[in-house]
Parts: structure tokens; sequence; C-alpha cells
């Protein structure tokens, strides 16, 4: 790559770190230039909530991460942004428009585009008609002007060309006329991301890009990621691979049960407590006798029990409690030899067999 590449592409990554410089570290935060914004955006579905983001910016011509752990709504709230499904409630705008309640292709034209965690490939399709599809506007899919080719040819021409770039950029030119249900996993993936770009977004959002790729097509995917940025899209990505996220991503946004829990650099998330709780568990520093000694004076199961009533205040402290001392009436192992274990007792009334009645 020439010299003068490699330094535009680092002067990208330093403007878009350097967005960042002043933006608080906490939930919510605002910044310099949002390309998109989100305000009270809630899911239900049945007694779940599932979303439930109060405010949340994306910095225009960055690369953010979106992260958390299974089940933390992160692929909802891209359902959500995208319309591909209906919030409770909520607002969002991207460049200045809102988007609440349009339609997912109304989104793409708007320059918004996603991919999916599973790749949504026209199988039967080749890989080049997949990517045709992908560009909007197009004459010939008026019904009229599609009985007067000479209407559309030319734009045609023009769309097959910006494909067949597409797929020389991401290797996959070679496979330019294979059914798009012969590709590998990663070939999809590729393709996906490929086909996104024939909108010429401003935002791509990509969830879970890695899922699923040979190791081999990880560092191709990786390069990419970040080329987008220097096309001077911004991307919103969700993923798990923690590595990825600190190679590639300026600024990570936490999600967890619904909520945005954290913000910050990648460094910063890292070491964030919440955030390795919301990963690992509030008891992931405490060793298994710890643990074993906490359930066995209760204070877990009292802990939990507060948790799901929503009332955390009363939970006990997590220090183990002493047993209990032995009453009379509350008898011990070891009593006196003569009495008799409560199954046996049982037995011999059943049969008559006692004391007092034989």
């Amino acid at each position: 790559m020439p010299d003068d590449n490699v330094s535009s592409l680092t002067a990208k990554r330093e403007a878009a770190v350097a967005a960042f410089a002043d933006v608080p570290r906490e939930p919510g935060a605002k910044k310099p230039d949002p390309i998109l914004v989100a305000d009270d955006v809630k899911r239900n579905f049945g007694g779940l909530l599932a979303v439930d983001v109060d405010h949340v910016e994306i910095q225009r011509g960055s690369i953010t991460a979106l992260i958390g752990p299974n089940g933390a709504g992160k692929t909802t709230f891209f359902n959500l942004l995208t319309g591909f499904d209906r919030p409770n409630s909520g607002s969002w705008s991207f460049n200045g428009r809102s988007l609440h309640g349009t339609p997912p292709f109304k989104v793409a034209r708007a320059g918004m585009v996603r991919t999916f965690q599973l790749t949504k490939a026209l199988s039967k399709l080749t890989v080049i008609e997949n990517m045709r599809l992908g560009a909007t506007r197009q004459r010939g899919e008026s019904f009229w002007r599609a009985m007067l080719p000479f209407t559309w040819r030319s734009q045609e021409k023009d769309i097959t060309e910006r494909a067949e770039d597409l797929l020389a950029r991401f290797k996959l030119d070679t496979k330019r006329d294979d059914f798009a249900g012969s590709l590998s996993g990663g070939q999809r993936k590729l393709l996906e991301m490929a086909r996104a770009l024939m909108v010429e977004p401003e935002l791509v959002m990509l969830d879970e890009p890695m899922a699923g790729v040979n190791p081999a097509l990880t560092q191709s995917l990786l390069e990419h990621v970040s080329n987008l940025r220097e096309q001077g899209m911004t991307v919103l990505f969700v993923e798990h691979d923690m590595d990825m996220v600190r190679d590639i991503a300026d600024w990570v946004v936490v999600m967890g049960q619904g909520k945005i829990l954290s913000e910050g650099p990648p460094e910063t998330v890292m070491s964030d407590p919440r955030v390795i709780d919301a990963y690992l568990g509030a008891h992931h520093d405490q060793s298994l006798a710890e643990l074993e000694q906490e359930f066995e004076s209760g204070a877990l199961t009292a802990a939990a029990e507060a948790e799901l009533s929503g009332d955390v205040a009363a939970a006990p402290s997590s220090e183990p409690q002493a047993p209990p001392s032995p009453t009379e009436d509350a008898p011990i192992d070891g009593g006196p030899a003569d009495e008799k274990p409560a199954e046996e007792t049982v037995a011999a009334e059943r049969t008559g067999d006692t004391k007092d009645g034989r």
C-alpha cells in the first residue's frame, strides 16, 4: 500500500479517536457530531423488557462497537432502528430525520443499511445477481419501464460495473457466476457486506460480522470493516470477539438487560466493573468455597429473591453467617440413642407395631 494511503488511514483513525476526547465516559453521553440518535426506545415481549434505551448517540465517521452478553437486546435494538421490528415507545433520527415507523427499504434508501447475524443471501441467484439487487432506485423496477429496456439498460450496465468492482475488492470476483447458496459461511458474510455497499450508505450496521467465519477469513473481514471508515462511512457493529473490538473500535457501547450500561474507549470499557459483571456475573471473583458458604448460609438465595422482587436494599449482607445454635426444639445429629428416626416411626405406626399399641 502506498505511503500516502497509510498516512490517510492513520489520519482518519486519529480524527475519529480525537472526536471522543471530551466525551464523558458514561451511558448516553453526548457526541460532537452524531449521525444516529435514539431516545426512550423500549420493546416488550410479553412481560420481558428486551430493550430499554434512554438515550444513545453514534458519532459520525467512527467505528462504534455495541457489545454485551447474549440476551442483552443488541440485535433487537438493531431491528428496531432499521424498521424490522416496532417499538412500544421511543424515537430515533438519522441525519436529523426521524425514522420512527419507517419501513426497512426506506431506511436503506435514506443511507442506513444493515447486515444480519444469519446471512440473507438469495441462494438460488448468482453472486452478481445478488449484488445487482442491492442497488436502489433502479429504473427497471417500474412495471411499465421494465417493458422498455432502452430506459434502464445503461443504468443496469453502471450497476453491474460497480458490483464487479466491489466483488473484486472483497475477493469474490471468481465466484461471480456461482450460486450464492454454494458459498461458504465466510464468503456469504463478505457477499452481504459487499451488497450493503451497493446502496452507497452513510451508516453501516453489522450484526456479528465474525460469527461462524473461518479464521482464515477473519483478518480479511477486519480489514474490510476498517476500510469502511476510511471511505467516509460510519460503522456500528455488534460483536462478541473482544480482540476484534480492541483492534478496530474507536468507541464501545455496552448493553445489558436491554439498557446501556457503559460507554467509552475499548481500554476503558474492558476494565469497567459493570461490564465485567455483565459478562462474568457479580460473583466472578469469588472462590467456590466462598460461594458454597454463602449458599449454605442462605445469603445468595435471599439476595436473588430480593433482586427478583425489586427490593435490592432488603437483601442481606453477603458475609457468611454462623449457623443457629441448637435448642431443645431443634434437635441436632447425635441425639439420644433410643430415639427412632422419623422413617422408622412412621413405618411402625402404619403396622401398629409401637410400644403403646403392642
